[in-house]
């Protein structure tokens, strides 16, 4: 491979949203070394709008999740598009596929067990040895593109989303103050700090700084928000319905944000807002927030702790138990860390 002979990449990742912002990390690094590429993405339809935004993505593919006719449409679509180089981040049986059927010179994913096949170079056969975003960058290096010192992740809200944000801050009093995010969102059951906990925490919090707390939430996650809101008092907030990038331009307006592992963690690494995440099934090491701006918080000792079970068997000690002082004490340290004036 080399910069001049690559004139179009497609990147290939599937499921939430916070798992395609992590695949973003790669992007600068692509462009660095293939300056005159283009690059497309094949995602789900919940990344599209966003990924559009970006200025190094050219075009987005949305990926079928169902009708045979329509996947053979689209790998019809990707052969006559002529990619260069096809990187598979997901690597599951129907995108080894798709990758093999590309056309693609250079044809890259990982190498799991009845996937190979659809892949000329490989990324790190290892699972959970990296970061979830560090992996993508590994992959880079495994087949000698050159990655840049500073990799950032990518989210992309546009100018009406900014108003929308800043025209609810003024309608509420917020514009000139600083405020904190409390964001309930989880894609599993059990990555869900319980809602009366995360209530808890909160509190916690307001009393602590007297800051405003801003609760972002989305369709499933609303009576959890209303319960925030009750124990906080007057001093919570709870956000409007939104799209994610409305969502994305809330959150940059405040000072820091508490989520659990989730899309809007992984979105607020991405726009540069610090985060405090709470983890209990997940690894923080592995899918925790991207960065040195950030701060986790785990029980470590507990012996069920980063389960990976979607449904928690028991009842969700891992967050029920998490003392006040450290949580306040994780704040603390965030708050430094950042030099956030309160």
């Amino acid at each position: 491979m080399t910069d001049k002979s690559i004139k179009k990449i497609l990147i290939i990742k599937l499921r939430g949203i916070g798992d395609v912002v992590l695949s973003t990390v790669v992007l600068d690094s692509l462009l660095n070394f293939f300056p005159e590429a283009k690059i497309d993405y094949l995602t789900d339809k919940p990344s599209v709008s966003w990924l559009k935004g970006l200025p190094q993505v050219n075009s987005v593919l949305i990926y079928p999740r169902s009708g045979i006719f329509k996947k053979l449409a689209l790998i019809a679509e990707i052969r006559k598009r002529n990619y260069d180089i096809v990187f598979d981040f997901y690597s599951n049986p129907s995108t080894a596929q798709i990758t093999f059927l590309s056309g693609a010179k250079y044809r890259i994913g990982f190498p799991y067990r009845g996937r190979k096949y659809g892949y000329n170079l490989y990324g790190p056969h290892e699972r959970g040895k990296f970061h979830a975003a560090e992996l993508h960058l590994e992959t880079l290096k495994a087949v000698g593109i050159p990655v840049n010192d500073h990799s950032a992740l990518h989210f992309h809200f546009g100018k009406e989303d900014e108003r929308f944000a800043e025209e609810f801050l003024e309608r509420n009093n917020l514009k000139d103050k600083i405020i904190a995010g409390i964001s309930p969102t989880g894609g599993w059951q059990s990555k869900r700090c319980p809602p009366e906990k995360l209530a808890e925490l909160s509190k916690a919090l307001n009393k602590r700084y007297n800051i405003p707390l801003l609760i972002l939430w989305g369709p499933s996650e609303y009576e959890d928000a209303i319960r925030i809101k009750k124990t906080v008092g007057d001093d919570a907030y709870l956000a409007p319905p939104t799209t994610i990038e409305q969502m994305a331009a809330l959150m940059k307006k405040c000072a820091f944000i508490v989520a659990n592992d989730s899309g809007p963690m992984h979105i607020s690494t991405a726009i540069d807002t610090p985060v405090l995440s709470l983890h209990g099934p997940t690894n923080p090491l592995h899918q925790g927030p991207y960065g040195n701006r950030h701060e986790y918080l785990i029980l470590n000792d507990l012996d069920c702790i980063m389960c990976n079970l979607l449904e928690c068997p028991k009842n969700q000690e891992c967050f029920r138990e998490i003392p006040e002082n450290l949580f306040l004490t994780k704040i603390d340290i965030l708050i430094n860390k950042n030099s956030i004036r309160i």
